[in-house]
């Protein structure tokens, strides 16, 4: 069976970062099953090829993107609303796929009125990504009501699509979904693009250009970063961490790529004495990724959050690049074994993990090797477009089976045990 699918994106879609990435890999994978997908998106960002974005109405005072938390939202999403509202009505469509809670809030309506399932993917708890940005703090008063509405929102969809096996065990242990409910879809990459330095000549001289455009000098041992730069994406105890280890070797150098506002790192960088041996280029086009990843000699991930995913290691082990990340549930479990962890939040220790790839060619060897027969075998987005459909069906069966052969709600089988 074909889908016509509204997919809802809160977000500034698309802007070269993790979660975006996601949302744009997956949809390719669903259209390449033959499914027709609308997606609807804040009014900035850019367009990508073969994907229809219709967008909310313009805010001429907002052009960069809108990461994370943020007050702008607050209306962001009331344009949102009614765009989607008026794309669902044309589209009339067999699901709704809401990437984020706000999404889903937004879904939720459109789910009443027009009796179609609606899919949240989960990449992370709305409420733990307010208080990593500094948005809300346990102390606050709207802590209560924000996690409330976010358990509503878990409640109220037909499935729960999670980034991670680690966030679906959190949904489970919480009790508040019913588990036949959350299904994990951990993030994917295109192995085919993503693929080690093959050691030609033509790659050799791209390698070479790409290098001198950076300003990196051709000695250095260049250790690499892709995301977002934010002190819970472990931002600032990574440069803290380039201080501790180009002390005491000095022939390596630190590739922080993305953004937002690389500006204010490479002055964190300057006062910590490191600037000649940091470069933040800011936001990378996804499109060139692999070019910028294939230069370095060790990938870092040293993101900090508990419940989001950490979808750019996925892109280094495709890379086959020897990974050091903290030892958080989910590096743990993309990596498995084949990566290289430090304690959670210790920059001393990060910087050891890195010498230690460094240092030991062929245990870097060894695991970069592994981390690409990984990817390849278990993180295909195709093999995750076929879990979406067979998700898409079970929640659709569900919607139309008559109501007392539906999965029981949660107080009905409180009340039953």
């Amino acid at each position: 069976m074909t889908y016509n699918v509204l997919m809802i994106a809160s977000t500034s879609f698309f802007s070269d970062y993790g979660n975006h990435v996601r949302i744009w890999e997956e949809t390719r994978a669903i259209q390449r099953r033959g499914h027709r997908l609308v997606l609807a998106s804040y009014h900035n960002g850019d367009d990508m090829p073969g994907l229809d974005i219709r967008r909310s109405w313009d805010v001429p005072w907002i052009k960069r993107a809108v990461v994370g938390s943020s007050r702008h939202k607050l209306y962001l999403d009331v344009g949102l609303a009614w765009r989607t509202l008026r794309v669902a009505l044309q589209l009339r469509p067999d699901i709704i796929h809401a990437h984020t809670h706000e999404a889903a809030a937004i879904g939720m309506p459109l789910r009443q009125l027009l009796g179609v399932p609606l899919i949240l993917d989960y990449q992370g708890s709305m409420t733990s990504e307010m208080l990593d940005h500094g948005f809300l703090k346990r102390s606050s008063r709207l802590y209560g009501p924000v996690h409330g509405v976010e358990q509503m929102l878990n409640r109220s969809a037909d499935a729960i699509m999670t980034s991670t096996h680690n966030a679906a065990q959190r949904l489970r242990s919480d009790g508040l979904v019913p588990s036949e409910r959350i299904h994990a879809v951990p993030d994917g990459v295109d192995t085919e693009r993503f693929r080690p330095y093959d050691g030609s000549v033509a790659w050799a001289a791209q390698r070479a250009e790409l290098r001198a455009q950076l300003g990196i000098p051709p000695d250095r041992r260049i250790i690499v970063y892709i995301g977002l730069l934010a002190p819970y994406q472990g931002t600032n105890l990574l440069i803290e961490t380039a201080r501790m280890l180009t002390a005491r070797r000095p022939e390596v150098h630190f590739l922080i790529m993305g953004h937002p506002d690389p500006q204010s790192y490479r002055r964190y960088a300057a006062s910590l004495g490191v600037a000649e041996h940091v470069t933040l280029p800011g936001r990378i086009i996804y499109r060139d990724l692999h070019s910028y990843l294939a230069l370095g000699d060790v990938a870092v991930a040293p993101k900090m959050s508990l419940t989001e995913g950490n979808g750019k290691i996925a892109n280094y082990m495709a890379m086959g690049l020897p990974t050091v990340a903290f030892a958080t549930p989910v590096a743990r479990e993309i990596l498995g074994d084949t990566g290289l962890y430090a304690e959670m939040g210790n920059a001393a220790d990060l910087a050891a993990r890195l010498e230690q790839a460094l240092d030991d060619r062929a245990l870097a060897a060894n695991l970069g090797a592994a981390a690409r027969q990984r990817a390849v075998a278990e993180l295909s987005w195709e093999r995750a477009a076929r879990t979406i459909e067979a998700i898409y069906a079970e929640a659709q069966a569900q919607r139309n089976a008559p109501r007392e052969q539906r999965t029981a709600p949660l107080r009905l089988r409180q009340r039953d045990k």
